[in-house]
């Protein structure tokens, strides 16, 4: 199926990350021009590089930005309006833990952290797009929340993080619901367990470099306990395989494109079956 995102401009946040990475590259994959904003240049510098060395279509530019801050989130969109013109698909991927936490445990500046991150930066981002695509009635934007807001074992030792996606979840059927009719959709993907394919993929500041890895191994070793049946949380999905990031992009990918029309409002679970509501 064609697309027809060849040469559209998409903002991707958080690119640095296992589900940033598969978001990137298969979105320049499509044809897109892409906007990789993180607060890790070095990482966003190296996917720009990869995208660069793999032919892809679509050109990669890799933007520092912290999404809590809005002035850094103007000053990347202008960025992007420079490079390739106004914003036609927005991808709010930048999100994670502070670290787990029993919840009577969880100190304030975690809980902080987790509010400015997974709320304040999705806020920021979408009314910095906002004219850009009302002032064109077209545009698309793809909410990353996580299974953590969907099921109560998925937000174990991370039940605040859980709250702060429940969040994203209403407030992407809010904005769709008031953007509808200006012709902007908004829909939001709940991603369960994703696992980058190396290691070094991701940058120090992702989750995975964090705690993640020492947490559940490196991906080969996630792969070799899945095939074991001792893989934490994940050994008994009914669709027996690991998550990569690439299952994100490939949806995110159909949402961003006028294939998905008719389509706004709506949760979207990508998990192995993980989550059916």
């Amino acid at each position: 199926m064609d697309l027809q995102l060849q040469g559209k401009t998409a903002v991707i946040t958080g690119g640095s990350g296992g589900i940033g990475h598969g978001l990137v590259l298969e979105f320049a994959r499509e044809g897109l021009n892409v906007v990789s904003a993180s607060r890790d240049a070095a990482t966003g510098e190296k996917l720009a590089a990869e995208a660069a060395e793999q032919g892809l279509p679509g050109r990669v530019l890799a933007v520092k930005t912290d999404v809590t801050d809005r002035a850094s989130v103007n000053a990347m969109v202008a960025r992007a309006n420079a490079a390739f013109g106004p914003v036609d698909v927005l991808v709010n991927n930048a999100g994670g833990v502070a670290h787990p936490s029993d919840f009577d445990k969880l100190d304030e500046d975690a809980r902080r952290w987790e509010i400015a991150l997974n709320v304040d930066g999705v806020v920021n981002c979408c009314q910095a797009v906002a004219e850009d695509m009302l002032s064109r009635k077209t545009g698309s934007v793809i909410n990353i929340s996580s299974n953590s807001s969907l099921l109560g074992e998925a937000a174990a030792n991370v039940v605040h993080y859980g709250g702060v996606k429940g969040f994203v979840n209403s407030f992407s059927k809010g904005l769709a619901w008031e953007w509808a009719g200006k012709g902007v959709r908004v829909n939001n993907i709940c991603p369960g367990w994703i696992v980058p394919h190396e290691a070094d993929d991701v940058g120090a500041g992702s989750f995975w470099n964090r705690f993640g890895f020492d947490t559940m191994g490196k991906p080969a070793d996630m792969e070799k306990a899945l095939q074991e049946g001792t893989l934490y949380n994940m050994s008994g999905l009914p669709i027996p395989r690991l998550g990569r990031p690439e299952d994100i992009a490939w949806l995110a990918l159909f949402l961003a494109s006028e294939r998905s029309g008719y389509i706004t409002g709506q949760l979207i679970s990508v998990s192995g079956g993980a989550y059916m509501p």
